[in-house]
């Protein structure tokens, strides 16, 4: 079968092997983040805030091997004279590191959650990879439940924006005439829009105390409903030259109405591109959920996303005296939009009928 060679073809594509890989990484990893993580994306540790990432010791103090554990560590109080803030470490009490450890059940989303974390210390002692932020939360658990919202705000934007612009591609390009006028001159309308600014109108009129996720389902709906536009210009244009085809014409004489030769003959043709673009869209709404939660305007605190971790990091001492706040969200997004570009690009590459050359 077709889809299966176009499978193989994938598959010996290294770079979208490597994009497809870290894709299902992030989104298994987001999705059982209850069961990744280690804390509560909003508990905060005692005197924990800024803390760097925890060191893991083999042995005791007294030089005996004792496995892998880490010590109580909390910040101290500030010095007035340098305005330090020492970090204290109590070498009594080792916390052994344990896989698949007990603890409490974090819901967020309602995404699989669970009472067993793959792992967990035991004792006073935290374990916090990344290191805590201004809040004493842990950092590694933040971003997992975070990822949630800056991953699934690509594939929710998808499935709202590209049935969207088929349907009004596929109707322009059918009929023609004063239809397609009026669809794409009001299509070339909206793409004049800078859905940002639009963004930014719109927080200064909407009413305070949104929750967040109404906030997630604003920015995918405005974003959605303002970039479907290119997208049926695109299918338009493939859809005048589907419909002279001599399957369309049979369709037609056979008596079928203008609808179903549309959805069941026309758009089916245009799945190659589509497959290709929405691979090339999802990075757009994860930048754009990133630049406004950065802004202010996206999930707020003390819900995580990716973006508003990064804009809690806007500090530029941040980036020499607490790096671990700002590089993980910011390698994590770039390697997402990394991925997803290197797994549209070989979709394109099998996909596209004028490639005649097999991926390398």
């Amino acid at each position: 079968m077709a889809w299966r060679k176009n499978l193989q073809q994938l598959k010996r594509n290294p770079l979208a092997r490597i994009g497809a890989a870290i894709l299902i990484t992030f989104y298994t990893a987001v999705i059982f983040a209850g069961f990744v993580g280690p804390y509560s994306p909003y508990d905060s540790q005692p005197n924990g805030s800024l803390l760097p990432p925890t060191p893991i010791y083999m042995r005791d103090v007294a030089g005996d091997w004792i496995g892998p554990h880490v010590y109580p560590t909390t910040q101290g109080p500030v010095d007035l004279e340098t305005g330090d803030r020492p970090i204290l470490v109590d070498r009594s009490q080792p916390s052994p590191i344990r896989l698949f450890a007990q603890g409490p059940e974090y819901k967020f989303w309602g995404l699989i959650p669970t009472e067993r974390h793959l792992f967990g210390t035991e004792g006073a002692g935290y374990l916090n990879l990344l290191g805590t932020d201004d809040q004493a939360r842990d950092q590694l658990s933040r971003l997992l439940y975070g990822g949630r919202v800056s991953l699934f705000i690509g594939l929710v934007g998808v499935a709202v924006s590209f049935p969207l612009g088929l349907l009004v591609g596929g109707i322009s390009g059918y009929f023609g005439g004063w239809i397609d006028a009026v669809l794409m001159r009001f299509a070339e309308v909206l793409m004049t829009i800078p859905s940002l600014y639009l963004l930014v109108a719109l927080a200064a009129v909407l009413p305070a105390g949104l929750s967040s996720a109404q906030r997630f389902l604003l920015i995918v709906m405005i974003v959605s409903l303002i970039s479907w536009a290119g997208l049926a210009r695109v299918i338009r244009g493939q859809v005048l030259s589907i419909k002279q085809r001599t399957f369309v014409q049979a369709a037609k004489a056979m008596g079928a109405g203008n609808l179903s030769i549309i959805f069941r003959h026309v758009l089916p043709q245009t799945a190659t591109y589509i497959i290709t673009a929405a691979t090339l869209t999802i990075p757009s709404f994860i930048v754009t959920e990133s630049i406004l939660s950065i802004v202010g305007l996206g999930i707020q605190q003390p819900d995580p996303s990716w973006g508003n971790m990064l804009s809690v990091a806007s500090n530029p001492s941040i980036i020499v005296l607490q790096p671990w706040l700002i590089w993980p969200p910011a390698v994590l997004i770039v390697l997402t939009v990394l991925a997803f570009n290197l797994l549209g690009d070989g979709l394109r590459d099998v996909l596209d009928p004028r490639n005649s050359q097999t991926p390398s």
